[in-house]
């Protein structure tokens, strides 16, 4: 134990021998911070009274006089303590047993420095709740960097950034809400726990059921079970909610994540796509005030047009290769290789996943600013319906911003029960032959679809990466209130 923390053990015990509670259950409270600061002139013309609480953030005596600052939720505003107003015992009192990092109830009337500070001058002071540990003054280097995620609370309460970042976060869902909502789509709930984990490609985290005696898998997508409500008899549904993959944590990653998930019966293309783009556009001005922000240096412009080009469109831009004239995952390796890529293929299985990589590396790489990507190859997209004029294509959409896919949408689902089930099946086959991403064969939904599945649109929306764009975060750990971490060692 530091000595601070023992000096403020003591100060505690001095409190309960003054049979003084340090956390009582009550407190008063006439405004915040940020109201007191914002109605200060008819405060101080009206000589009212105000009530504040929050925690102590400094302290600083100058003999008989004491300046601290006492924050809130809504901001920080200084208070003053006078000898000659509280009287010299509970002067002492306070300074006996008070600390930085302590809550603190403050009663008084505002007045003006002679520096013209706004301040409270307070008549009464009433610990609220005794801090044991002291505050961090900073975080500061590498080193502290993953201790800033380990205690956020307290990277929290150093850092107006880091807040500012989570209410982003907050008024973004809010508005991802509220604009399904007014387009007339209901909000649902599917299941966590799956007896089989679709909708994705992805490894799944596995647990187990003790009273059913069942492994059961997190999600990793909650798009069959939206789905089967499609065929229920519901034609606009959405889910917000927390995903889970098992698989590495970086910069655009982490096992679990936020998600929206929407479908849309008997949309179109295009009225499909404009949809999209309303709402996003309506959601990042709600968040950020405006749709231009900067993310590591470059103005991103999402009130400008978003172009569109096909995926073989933009490979064919990024490196010159056409995938069209590719068709084993080798003829792909051997393309790179004659273009002077430096790929690494070798955790690709089948022509979809080394095209894919072929494209995540070139093409995505090299976008900025907001563009849609369609028509991918319907091996990435095994729940997409296939193009009529082009079968090697599936009917797909991604939002791609700064070389990050934001947004992955379907502009028609597959609703052919006998082509999922041959996709499926394509799909069982790269698992057989070593793909740990490739989707599961999905009996029960496959029993829904042979039911009749109408005409569906359907969108995922990365909610983490989207946040991170628009607050200018360096990794998604930034924008996850507790992201996963790597386990302590007792002997750390």
């Amino acid at each position: 134990m530091i000595q601070e923390e023992k000096d403020r053990l003591d100060r505690l015990e001095k409190l309960r021998a003054a049979q003084v509670d340090p956390y009582p259950t009550n407190v008063s409270r006439t405004h915040l911070a940020n109201e007191a600061l914002e109605h200060f002139s008819s405060l101080l013309e009206k000589k009212t009274n105000v009530c504040l609480v929050g925690r102590i953030r400094l302290l600083r005596k100058h003999g008989g006089l004491t300046f601290g600052q006492l924050q809130d939720a809504s901001g920080t505003i200084q208070f003053a303590l006078k000898k000659d107003v509280l009287g010299q015992e509970a002067y002492d009192f306070f300074h006996e047993t008070t600390d930085v990092g302590d809550f603190l109830q403050v009663e008084g009337q505002v007045f003006l420095t002679k520096k013209g500070e706004k301040t409270v001058e307070a008549a009464q002071v009433r610990l609220v709740s005794k801090a044991l540990l002291p505050l961090p003054e900073k975080w500061h280097g590498l080193s502290d960097v993953e201790a800033r995620y380990r205690q956020r609370e307290l990277d929290l309460l150093v850092s107006a950034q880091v807040r500012q970042r989570f209410v982003v976060r907050s008024k973004l869902i809010s508005a991802l809400r509220r604009g399904f909502d007014e387009r007339g789509f209901l909000e649902v709930e599917t299941p966590i726990l799956q007896p089989i984990p679709g909708g994705a490609n992805a490894r799944p985290f596995i647990t187990h059921h003790h009273a059913l005696d069942a492994d059961l898998y997190l999600r990793i997508a909650p798009e069959l079970y939206l789905k089967r409500l499609i065929i229920g008899g519901f034609e606009k549904v959405y889910e917000i909610g927390r995903l889970f993959r098992n698989e590495g944590i970086d910069q655009a990653h982490n096992p679990e994540f936020t998600t929206i998930e929407a479908y849309w019966a008997f949309a179109e293309k295009e009225p499909f796509i404009q949809t999209l783009e309303e709402v996003l556009r309506q959601v990042i001005e709600t968040a950020t005030g405006g749709l231009r922000v900067s993310h590591e240096g470059t103005a991103i412009d999402f009130g400008a047009a978003w172009p569109r080009l096909t995926f073989r469109e933009a490979v064919i831009q990024a490196c010159g290769i056409d995938i069209d004239a590719v068709q084993t995952p080798e003829e792909v390796q051997r393309a790179a290789s004659q273009a002077g890529l430096a790929i690494d293929f070798s955790r690709c299985v089948g022509i979809g996943e080394t095209t894919d990589e072929l494209f995540k590396k070139t093409a995505r790489a090299s976008i900025e600013q907001p563009t849609w990507i369609l028509d991918y190859p319907t091996q990435l997209k095994p729940l997409a319906r296939q193009r009529p004029d082009d079968p090697s294509k599936s009917a797909s959409i991604q939002l791609i911003v700064k070389g990050q896919e934001i947004v992955n949408a379907y502009y028609h689902e597959l609703n052919d029960p006998q082509e999922q089930r041959r996709r499926f099946v394509e799909q069982q086959t790269l698992r057989e032959q070593g793909s740990d991403v490739a989707q599961y064969m999905d009996e029960d939904f496959l029993r829904a679809l042979a039911h009749g599945m109408p005409p569906t649109s359907g969108v995922g929306i990365g909610i983490d990466r989207l946040v991170a764009f628009l607050t200018d975060a360096p990794n998604l750990k930034e924008i996850i209130l507790f992201p996963m971490l790597r386990p302590v060692r007792e002997d750390e």
